[in-house]
């Protein structure tokens, strides 16, 4: 036979398996487990020791989704190592599955790209840190139930007391336990022969090994065991672990079991129920509706925290108070309220002040730390109403931070606050871009049945739905209830996507679905689809969710799952701006004109443009909300725009240019009441001080009684100094029914204005990554690349020396020789061209093993091409270690 037709020798490691990858295969499993890549592995050797560590495989583990993960719990109780028939039939049981015999190689195909199995399907290995996790032991059951098997089960059993099980089966006796316990697992594993033998055995009997055959696998007996369990003893069928305590062997139970491994096996993930079907148009036109809502509810908490919002917590966040008067402002419960603040947050307009602000109005002396608006906040207000939708939008998809947890309890039992720490869920983001998806894969109108919504996401992660570690005794089915941290998830990015406007009546919008960067469905899609097709975008799909088809082909076995892939900054502002453009026609034109009543309101039929909006909530106090907003004028309010540096003039024209009924009378009136007192006291800094020319008006201030805690006395025939703050003043002048107003140091009348309180520049809180970020294509090529130079340093074959036994490289220690044998092998190479193996010590000591083909020696330095870096490098001779020859390469 020739070399050509010789098959390729089986990988004896982990690391042999590895080498066979080509550059893809090692960018996928890099990519699936990202790990890995931080540090780069010097050589595949360490990437394969570093697959292999705890951490790094229960992190693996757990982005499994159901039926992979039960390949793998059946891989830990099959034999090591397993052919892939055995597999099969641990999961298909005797009877056989064709829904697991199309699933199996997928799942197998994904445990091979993670690296948690190895070998060819006739030697399927798992690696031995998944098979430590996932084997039965009486610390920790397995997730399938099993117990061991009869040789581990016998491992401290007396060699007497074997033979007595081997004889009472039937079996001859041996000279030795090994050959005994191999003869008692042979009998057990054969079909015919173990029915045979349960025959023999009564029905009493068979009872008891009915209640442990699915596990747990262990009972208790008394130091007398009733007959019933001494015929079970004697036969092997029950073997003692402890004192008073048996066990049901692994090879009985899966003969009882019909050969699974797992009670029930789920090699396709639920479907995603439709709870209704509304049309596509009112979907979207709900949704939109429910998007202007959310931008309006935004302004007005942010309008409301214009001059400085409720103080910071010491140890974070808004206390329960702040919260329930933020509710109340907005007309919303507590947990709404916490969710559009947080949301504000998110999207990085609002902040804390760092205890001040930026204002430009008179402030207390000392203030303390407090929520403002930041200065993004003025850029997005003047932004188009679709484009603000989607920086909301945006910034909730990726946010860990989880407003329903607002009100629980953390670790230590402390209360959980909005804007407060403990609230980032590195999970929220998967979570809520998977449901959204999971939504667009229903047919265009479908609201989904949020129980099935849970169960797939179970399916999809089962170790996070349990809240388990792994080979922590869960039984892993996926099934059942449970109150888990997804499956709450999940419900909030429902209501929430509902509030935000991504969904309209618990349907996926269309603007919602631009949203996460997918085509718009075909109608004929939709209209072929039936409810027994498979659901859209399963957990396996190997494309950016962007890129992912609406619907797979019918019947098609479920893929594996990978991580969810989101997306990249530039996708998701195409995304947006693809967003945006679907919303824009959805949202109701600003007006510009309003309907004065005389009895001092306003009315509003819609949405206002933003100049009148902005003046008409200086003006006017905010009554009623609804399809028309009831506005109300009042002295305060009145009183509110003059402060602001308007003139009664300027008020006049203002509502007479926008309003299509005539001006009311009295609202006139009102205004010039206001106007004509306004600024005839005047309050600055002494304090503080009122200073007025009409001395009987400051004496009438003097005398009133409400004036006491102001610590009011008189400077000069027109002045007053107070001890409390110029803000406290006028304040407290203002609740007496004057009307002062505040100067400056100059004495000009100081104009306040409703947007002075801002924080300094803010960036929107990171969110918090679960786990190293996912490399970028860049990264893992220049890694894959420095692991494969590595790699073939670490195991190029060299030349041996005299007295040397072993040629070759791969020891991981470095090569060895005097600096003068050195400098004249790598002058030697030079000449011919060849290349070497040397050991080099960098600045930083860290040593490293390089294959360089040497171009030029001088002055104490080598300049070679480095095969481990691909490039060509100079190195000082000093920090050479040690130089060999490569050996010839055999064809």
């Amino acid at each position: 036979m020739s070399t050509e037709e010789k098959p390729a020798a089986a990988p004896r490691s982990l690391a042999e398996a590895l080498r066979g990858r080509d550059d893809a295969e090692l960018a996928a499993l890099l990519r699936s487990r990202p790990d890995l890549v931080t540090p780069v592995p010097t050589d595949l050797t360490q990437l394969a020791t570093r697959a292999g560590t705890r951490a790094s495989v229960v992190r693996a583990l757990d982005r499994l989704d159901l039926f992979t993960l039960q390949t793998a719990q059946a891989l830990a109780v099959a034999a090591d190592p397993a052919p892939y028939d055995e597999l099969l039939g641990l999961l298909a049981g005797d009877e056989g599955d064709r829904a697991v015999s199309a699933a199996l190689p997928g799942a197998v195909r994904t445990l091979r790209e993670q690296a948690l199995v190895w070998g060819d399907d006739d030697r399927l290995r798992l690696v031995r840190t998944a098979r430590e996790l996932l084997s039965p032991s009486p610390q920790h059951p397995s997730p399938t139930g099993l117990g061991p098997t009869v040789r581990e089960a016998t491992a401290g059993m007396s060699p007497g007391r074997i033979q007595e099980i081997v004889t009472t089966v039937g079996l001859p006796s041996t000279h030795d336990s090994v050959s005994a316990v191999a003869a008692l697992t042979g009998l057990f594993t054969d079909r015919e022969r173990m029915a045979e033998l349960l025959a023999e055995v009564p029905f009493e009997s068979l009872e008891v090994l009915e209640r442990l055959v699915w596990g747990p696998p262990y009972g208790q007996v008394t130091a007398d065991p009733a007959t019933r369990l001494r015929r079970l003893l004697d036969r092997g069928l029950l073997l003692p672990t402890a004192p008073g305590t048996v066990v049901l062997p692994r090879e009985v139970a899966l003969h009882l079991r019909g050969g699974r491994a797992h009670r029930t096996v789920e090699p396709v993930p639920p479907p995603v129920g439709a709870a209704a079907t509304h049309p596509p148009q009112v979907v979207d036109a709900t949704a939109a509706g429910q998007a202007y809502t959310a931008l309006a509810t935004v302004e007005e908490l942010l309008k409301d925290w214009d001059e400085g919002g409720p103080a910071v917590l010491r140890s974070g966040g808004l206390s329960l108070r702040d919260l329930k008067r933020t509710a109340v402002a907005l007309d919303v419960t507590e947990p709404v309220a916490a969710f559009w603040v947080e949301l504000a947050y998110a999207a990085g307009l609002l902040a804390s002040d760092g205890g001040g602000g930026t204002s430009h109005a008179l402030k207390a002396v000392g203030d303390d730390e407090r929520y403002a608006a930041t200065p993004a906040y003025d850029t997005w207000r003047e932004r188009p109403a679709a484009e603000r939708w989607t920086t909301l939008a945006a910034a909730w998809l990726t946010a860990t931070r989880t407003p329903g947890l607002v009100g629980g309890r953390d670790a230590k039992d402390h209360t959980l606050s909005a804007l407060g720490p403990g609230l980032d869920r590195s999970a929220a983001p998967e979570v809520r871009r998977r449901v959204l998806t999971l939504l667009a894969g229903l047919p265009e109108g479908a609201a989904p049945d949020v129980g099935s919504v849970s169960e797939r996401l179970r399916w999809e992660r089962p170790l996070r739905a349990t809240g388990a570690a792994a080979g922590s005794g869960s039984t892993g089915s996926g099934s059942g209830g449970g109150d888990d941290l997804r499956s709450r998830l999940a419900r909030w990015t429902l209501t929430e996507a509902e509030m935000l406007g991504v969904t309209g009546r618990g349907a996926l919008s269309a603007h919602g679905r631009a949203l996460l960067g997918m085509p718009a469905p075909a109608p004929k899609a939709h209209a072929e689809r039936t409810d027994r097709s498979p659901e859209p975008t399963g957990p396996g799909d190997r494309l950016p969710v962007h890129h992912r088809p609406a619907v797979p082909p019918p019947d098609s076995p479920a893929p594996p799952s990978p991580l969810l892939t989101a997306l990249t900054p530039a996708e998701q502002a195409a995304a947006s701006a693809a967003a945006a453009r679907l919303l824009a026609p959805q949202l109701p034109e600003p007006l510009d004109h309003v309907l004065l009543q005389a009895d001092l309101t306003a009315v509003a039929p819609g949405p206002l443009q933003r100049p009148l909006a902005d003046m008409l909530g200086v003006l006017a106090d905010v009554e009623s909300k609804g399809g028309a907003t009831v506005y109300r004028f009042t002295p305060g309010s009145v009183r509110r725009a003059l402060d602001a540096g308007r003139a009664a003039t300027d008020l006049h024209a203002f509502l007479a240019a926008h309003s299509r009924t005539p001006v009311p009378q009295p609202l006139t009136y009102l205004i010039d009441d206001v106007a004509r007192r306004h600024g005839h006291l005047r309050v600055g800094a002494a304090s503080a001080y009122v200073r007025c020319d009409d001395d009987a008006m400051l004496n009438e201030i003097l005398a009133d009684k409400r004036a006491a805690g102001l610590g009011l006395r008189r400077l000069a025939p027109t002045v007053l100094a107070a001890q409390a703050d110029p803000a406290g003043l006028l304040e407290g002048l203002r609740q007496m029914g004057f009307a002062p107003a505040a100067e400056s140091a100059e004495g000009d009348v100081l104009i306040t204005r409703t947007d002075a309180r801002r924080t300094p520049p803010r960036a929107a809180p990171e969110p918090v990554p679960e786990g190293p970020p996912v490399p970028d294509d860049t990264l893992l090529a220049a890694a894959i690349r420095a692991v494969r130079a590595g790699d073939l340093a670490s195991t190029a074959p060299r030349k041996a020396k005299a007295g040397e036994a072993d040629a070759g490289a791969g020891s991981g220690e470095l090569p060895r020789t005097g600096s003068a044998e050195t400098l004249a092998t790598v002058q030697a190479a030079v000449l011919t061209g060849e290349s070497l193996w040397i050991g080099y010590v960098n600045a930083e000591g860290a040593a490293s093993q390089r294959v360089i083909a040497p171009v030029r020696v001088e002055g104490g330095f080598v300049t070679a091409y480095d095969h481990t870096a691909d490039e060509v490098r100079t190195y000082p001779l000093h920090r050479i270690t040690g130089v060999a020859e490569l050996a010839d390469d055999e064809n």
